[in-house]
């Protein structure tokens, strides 16, 4: 390849990495410091999915193979398809289970359900 080639690739896959990073550690950061477990699993969801997701796509591009390229766009359309609805799904079974909000929650959109009476 020519080195202009060898220079738009290495450009792309710094960039790819770099905002990467920044998303995963986005998302490392607000697993760490958001009060509960609906708002953690809201940040590894949206910022962990396109991390991860641009990672793979940098891997995808340095690899110069159009067959691991297209495995690499696969793995990062599965990643933005799937990985909000899994937490999505997992927050639903949380709150189901009688996971409370944290108390700087403004409201809660979807009520526990009362139960039975007993007598």
């Amino acid at each position: 390849m020519s080195p202009a080639i060898d220079m738009v690739v290495a450009v792309l896959v710094a960039a790819l990495l770099v905002v990467g990073a920044i998303f995963s550690l986005l998302a490392a950061i607000g697993i760490v410091r958001f009060p509960d477990l609906y708002t953690r699993m809201h940040a590894a969801s949206k910022a962990g999915t396109i991390g991860s997701g641009l990672l793979l796509l940098a891997a995808g591009v340095h690899s110069l193979d159009a067959a691991i390229l297209i495995r690499a766009l696969a793995g990062f359309f599965f990643f933005v398809l799937t990985a909000p609805i899994s937490a999505h799904l997992l927050a639903k079974a949380a709150h189901q289970a009688g996971y409370r909000l944290a108390k700087l929650s403004v409201i809660d959109q979807l009520p526990q359900k009362e139960e039975p009476r007993r007598g």
